[in-house]
């Protein structure tokens, strides 16, 4: 969210940045400060008119002690209180239209962010590995899956409908043996802290990490949409801290979770709906950062490092995009997607997207934290994935396919896999 301070001084400055994201969410501006001016205005005269009651009540007080008539001061005293319930009333309405317009403002873009109207125009930061040389006729993960029996798509639509996966043997073995690589990559060798967090989440975590109100359709919400499956970890992990006011020495924070997630993809028929690709249903490893405004770029840029080595102990080839202003997420100021080669695909899938959302959210959750000096601000919070299943899986048998039908599955997975190949034996 917002600060309405920045809004009110340099609204300007505010339509511009939001000019450079596209969508036409300038145009609230206006609308929001004058609700703003008024919603000021009455809380103005409201505290005048509390201030005349006092004082009358006071005079009507000292009238009674003397033993004198106040009926034309307790008459000004009846109206006053009634005109302060009308204000009370109209000042709770504007409040409540600037707190929604606020929640559906998006975060400005960071001063650096590539200008763009769409994805066309992000930019390739760097790229690691090369694509992988395969003999023979290349197989897409749709193809190997089903030759291996690593998942059944149909048996899963059978229990769910279209957009879920039953990973099945090999397969769900891979699936486990990769979420626990990366689990341990992050705990260990990075420095998080693991977090299990519950996988459903109260209404005002959603709203906190800005997938409420936007973008509720995508959602799954029960309760009568008080309670909602995580569609991502961000949400629960993010919030652990929501209302709290942290100490500076123990930033920042750093998190690594696993959870599956759930989301409608409300509007996305169509785009990418073979195989596994694009899921109503997924397992996902996420990393969030909790930080200072003066540390927190560079704790983006480590995170994004921190989800890039999952890509490279595992061989693969991938890029890194910084997005440009029209393709940036509603509540992040700046974000790296970081996308595997699939060879099955012939084409990059985005399976992380590492994002630093400046004080957005932490304005959102009430998340602040007392600095030096003794005062109290608000953190900066930053989350990526670390990565995400199942796209990533796709990745990693397309590239390790062999002619003899078998995949080759890196050394690092050895550990947790148990075998160096996959060729459906077993």
């Amino acid at each position: 969210m917002l600060d309405i301070r920045l809004i009110r001084e340099q609204s300007d400055f505010v339509k511009s940045r939001l000019t450079a994201r596209g969508g036409g969410d300038e145009t609230k501006i206006d609308e929001l400060l004058q609700i703003d001016a008024e919603r000021r205005k009455n809380e103005t005269a409201l505290q005048q008119l509390s201030a005349e009651r006092n004082k009358l009540s006071k005079e009507i007080g000292a009238k009674r002690s003397r033993g004198e008539v106040a009926d034309d001061l307790e008459a000004r005293v009846r109206k006053i209180g009634d005109e302060m319930i009308d204000l009370t009333s109209r000042t709770n309405e504007l409040e409540g239209k600037q707190k929604d317009l606020l929640l559906r403002i998006p975060n400005l873009p960071h001063g650096n962010a590539p200008l763009g109207k769409d994805a066309g125009a992000n930019s390739v930061v760097r790229s690691w590995g090369e694509k992988p040389k395969l003999n023979g006729k290349v197989l897409d993960h749709v193809a190997l899956g089903t030759k291996l029996k690593l998942f059944d798509l149909e048996r899963a639509a059978k229990l769910s409908g279209s957009g879920f996966i039953c990973f099945t043997g090999a397969g769900a073995k891979l699936e486990r043996a990769l979420i626990n690589f990366m689990l341990d990559l992050h705990a260990r060798e990075h420095g998080y802290l693991e977090v299990s967090p519950p996988f459903l989440v109260r209404r005002d975590c959603m709203i906190g990490t800005t997938q409420l109100p936007k973008f509720e359709e995508d959602m799954y919400g029960l309760e009568n949409g008080e309670l909602f499956l995580a569609p991502t970890a961000e949400v629960p992990v993010t919030n652990l801290y929501r209302e709290e006011i942290l100490a500076v020495v123990d930033l920042p924070k750093k998190f690594v979770a696993y959870t599956p997630c759930f989301r409608r993809e409300a509007g996305s028929a169509g785009r990418e709906t073979r195989g596994i690709i694009r899921v109503h249903q997924f397992d996902k490893i996420e990393l969030v950062k909790i930080a200072t405004p003066e540390d927190s770029y560079d704790e983006h840029e480590k995170l994004t490092a921190d989800a890039e080595r999952i890509l490279q102990l595992l061989g693969l080839h991938y890029r890194v995009i910084e997005l440009c202003t029209g393709d940036l997420g509603f509540g992040s100021a700046k974000t790296y997607d970081i996308e595997v080669w699939s060879p099955g695909q012939n084409d990059y899938l985005e399976v992380s997207s590492c994002s630093n959302f400046e004080d957005f959210q932490a304005r959102r959750m009430n998340l602040r934290y007392k600095d030096a000096d003794g005062k109290n601000r608000f953190c900066h919070t930053l989350n990526g994935s670390g990565v995400a299943l199942p796209r990533l899986f796709a990745a990693l048998i397309e590239s390790g396919q062999q002619e003899d039908g078998s995949i080759r599955l890196p050394e690092i997975l050895l550990p947790y896999f148990g075998e160096a190949k996959i060729d459906g034996h077993r």
